[in-house]
Order: structure tokens, then sequence, then C-alpha cells
């Protein structure tokens, strides 16, 4: 079994900038080779925003394309959210999620058997 917690939220002013984590630990951790990073905001459906696949790619929802970074460090089992020119409407819970393997694009929270607790992100106007 794996555990995923997310850190490094927060409330920030439009343009700016914050860099979320997500630690993987337990004795599987490092079987997880697909993860993904995925949001919900209050009333909406969770969305997804960005997901490394088992070959090291990266894929981004439209809405975060050029703005977000995703990253992993395989020696930490840690997955990275690199987040710049933050908008109002980028607020939402941000959850980080895994599964033991994927290929391309996997936006899809179905798809994601486990999941962390989430990092609230607050942009203001």
């Amino acid at each position: 079994q794996v555990q995923l917690v997310e850190s490094g939220g927060g409330s920030v002013e439009a343009g700016g900038s914050l860099r979320l984590s997500c630690a993987a630990s337990g004795d599987t951790a490092r079987n997880y080779y697909c993860m993904a990073w995925f949001r919900q905001a209050p009333g909406k459906e969770r969305e997804g925003v960005a997901n490394i696949d088992s070959r090291g790619r990266t894929y981004y929802a439209d809405s975060v394309k050029d703005r977000f970074t995703a990253s992993k460090d395989n020696a930490k089992n840690t997955l990275y959210l690199q987040m710049n020119s933050l908008q109002p409407e980028d607020t939402a819970m941000y959850y980080c999620a895994a599964v033991t393997s994927c290929v391309g694009s996997v936006l899809r929270s179905d798809l994601f058997p486990t999941w962390g607790q989430g990092t609230q992100v607050t942009v203001s106007s």
C-alpha cells in the first residue's frame, strides 16, 4: 500500500507562484510509476491538471499549459507541481494521485486508485 501526502498549498495574489509537493511512502511506493495532479473547486467536478506517465513523459490540461510544470524525483518518491502566473480560477483543492503504470495523458480521476488528502490553493485578484 502507498500513502500520498501533499504539501505546499497556500494563499497568493494573482500572478504569484506556488510549488506543491506530493510525497509517496509505503512498502510499494516505488512501484507507482504513474502520478498525477488533480484539482477540485467548490461546486465543480474534479479535473486533471497534469500527469507523468510510466515513461517519464508529462502531460497537461490546456488550462494550465505553459504556466504549470510537473516533475518527479524518483529517488525521493516525490511529485511536484510548480505553478506560475496563478489566476483566481486556479483556486481549488489540489490532489495528488497514483497508479502503478500508465502511458500517455490520463487526466481521468477514475483511473487512479490512490489519492492524497489534498492541499488548498487560493488565488486572490
